[in-house]
């Protein structure tokens, strides 16, 4: 796959406003509030299935090596390996299953969009949840009720908020029509 100069850029914008996204928060433990999981979902539906993973894998990378890009400005692989590390692991996944499933349709209306963006949104709690139940020897009901229950009202609004603008950025103007 050749990704080419503009895809690079736009890679890389997506990784850096995830970065900024993660210094917007609100604390709550053990998993806070964030707008990395908004342009995650972004990520997805306008770059795509591959270059929307790419750009959460490279954002992971950079805090990885020690850039303070995740929440709160941490960084490292202790991060990654942590009780919320497997939101991290679900934005890439969520981004490529939302670049996939808003591909599939030539003019995908808004309510696709968001259901991409829903899809997006269970990936990541999915991940997030099974490392929360590992790392910190919760329960599956327990790392629900942590790491899911607090967090679903603020993610249907970025997901609503996400179809918006991706539908809008990628030119397709009709709001609410499937």
């Amino acid at each position: 796959m050749r990704i080419g100069i503009r895809g690079m850029i736009l890679v890389a914008l997506f990784a850096a406003l995830t970065a900024i996204g993660a210094w917007i928060r609100i604390p709550i433990q053990p998993v806070p509030i964030t707008f990395q999981v908004f342009f995650a979902l972004l990520a997805g539906a306008i770059l795509g299935a591959w270059l929307g993973a790419l750009s959460q894998l490279i954002y992971i990378l950079l805090g990885c090596i020690g850039l303070p890009v995740f929440a709160g400005g941490s960084s490292g692989l202790g991060v990654l390996f942590g009780p919320t590390g497997g939101y991290l692991f679900g934005f890439v996944i969520g981004a490529y299953l939302i670049g996939g499933m808003v591909g599939i349709r030539q003019n995908p209306g808004y309510l696709w969009f968001l259901a991409s963006m829903l899809l997006g949104v269970a990936v990541i709690y999915l991940f997030g949840v099974i490392q929360l139940t590992i790392v910190a020897k919760m329960s599956v009901q327990k790392a629900f009720l942590v790491g899911v229950i607090p967090f679903i009202g603020v993610d249907l609004v970025k997901a609503l908020l996400a179809a918006l603008v991706a539908r809008r950025v990628l030119g397709f103007s009709e709001y609410i029509a499937d």
